[in-house]
C-alpha cells in the first residue's frame, strides 16, 4: 500500500470527498471556513472552487449544480457560482448544522443534523424529497454521520459518532424509509469516535476513525476485515473515485493544531488498494 499526500489546505474540518463523473473530478470540504475544494487527477491540480458561509456537507445534482446544507437547517444550490436558498431554516434547528449526508436511487438526499451551539441536545435525520420538501425520519440522534447503502439499497448504514456506533436499518427505496435497526458496530471510547463511512462493490463497509488515525473495513458480516493506519489523528471521511472507482481519497482534520493532530493534518490523502467502490447517486431535488 503507498498513502499519496494529494492536497494539504490545513482544513480545520475536512470532509465529505465526491467524486463528480460529469468533470472527473475530486470534490471535499472543509466544513468551519465553508471552502469547498476540487481536484484534477489527470493534471494532478487542485484548487478552492467555493468560499462561503459552514457548511456541513454537500452533494451532486444530475445537472451538475450542488446542493449544499448548512447550519439551522439551511439548504442552498450552488449553480455556476451563483447560491439560491431552497430551505432557509427548520424547527427545531436553531442550534444545531448538518453534517453528513447520502443520496438514495431516486435523488432523494438522506441529510443528518448534530449539536452545532449550546441549545441543542440531539440531531435528526432528514429525506429531502426530489420535489423540494422536508421531513424527519428519525429523531435523538447525538451526533449524525457517515451513511453508507449496500448494492440493492435495502440496507441503510447510520453512523452517531457520540454515540460510538454504526447502525444498520432495513431500507425501503420506494419510501426512503428505514425500519429494524440493528448495532452494526461499536467503537469503544480509547478505539476512536466513528465519523464518514461508505460501502464498496464487495458489500464492505469503511470507515474513518476520528480521534483513531486510521481506517476499518469491516465485512457485511461485521467483522473487521482489515485496518489502515494514518499520519494523522483525526481521519473524517472517504470516498472511491476514478473511472474505475478504485481510488480511495480520505479527509481529515485538525489542521488548526498539526502539532496534537500529525504534520500533515488536515491534508487529503489517496490510496489504491485494489477494491472498487459504487458509484455515488445524483440528486434530482427542484429539478
Amino acid at each position: 500500500m503507498q498513502l499519496q499526500l494529494i492536497a494539504n489546505y490545513r482544513c480545520r474540518i475536512g470532509e465529505n470527498p465526491l467524486w463528480n463523473p460529469l468533470d472527473k473530478r475530486l470534490y471535499w470540504l472543509d466544513i468551519p471556513s465553508g471552502t469547498i475544494y476540487r481536484y484534477d487527477p489527470a493534471h494532478e491540480q487542485h484548487e478552492p472552487y467555493f468560499r462561503g458561509e459552514v457548511t456541513g456537507g454537500f452533494c451532486l445534482q444530475a445537472d451538475g449544480s450542488l446542493l449544499l446544507f448548512g447550519v439551522g437547517g439551511r439548504i442552498s444550490r450552488l449553480h455556476e457560482g451563483q447560491l439560491s436558498v431552497l430551505i432557509e431554516s427548520l424547527p427545531g434547528e436553531d442550534h444545531n448544522r448538518f453534517n453528513d449526508l447520502i443520496v438514495d436511487p431516486h435523488g432523494r438526499v438522506l441529510c443528518g443534523t448534530m449539536p452545532y451551539s449550546e441549545g441543542s441536545p440531539s440531531g435528526s435525520l432528514y429525506c429531502l424529497e426530489v420535489d423540494g420538501s422536508i421531513r424527519k425520519l428519525r429523531e435523538g440522534i447525538l451526533l449524525s454521520n457517515g451513511l453508507g447503502f449496500n448494492d440493492d439499497c435495502t440496507t441503510l448504514y447510520y453512523a452517531d459518532s457520540l454515540a460510538r456506533t454504526i447502525t444498520r436499518f432495513r431500507y425501503d427505496a420506494a419510501t426512503a424509509a428505514i425500519s429494524h435497526p440493528s448495532v452494526f458496530a461499536t467503537l469503544a471510547p480509547e478505539d476512536g469516535v466513528p465519523d464518514g463511512l461508505t460501502v464498496d462493490a464487495e458489500g464492505c463497509v469503511w470507515l474513518a476513525v476520528w480521534d483513531g488515525a486510521r481506517l476499518i473495513r469491516y465485512r457485511p458480516t461485521g467483522e473487521i476485515e482489515r485496518e489502515i493506519a494514518f499520519p494523522v489523528k483525526q481521519v473524517s471521511s472517504l470516498t472511491f473515485s476514478g473511472d474505475d472507482l478504485a481510488d480511495i481519497y480520505v479527509t481529515s482534520a485538525g489542521g488548526d493544531d498539526p502539532h496534537s493532530n500529525g504534520a500533515d493534518a488536515g491534508a487529503i490523502f489517496r490510496l489504491r488498494l485494489g477494491i472498487r467502490g459504487k458509484a455515488d447517486f445524483l440528486s434530482r431535488v427542484a429539478l
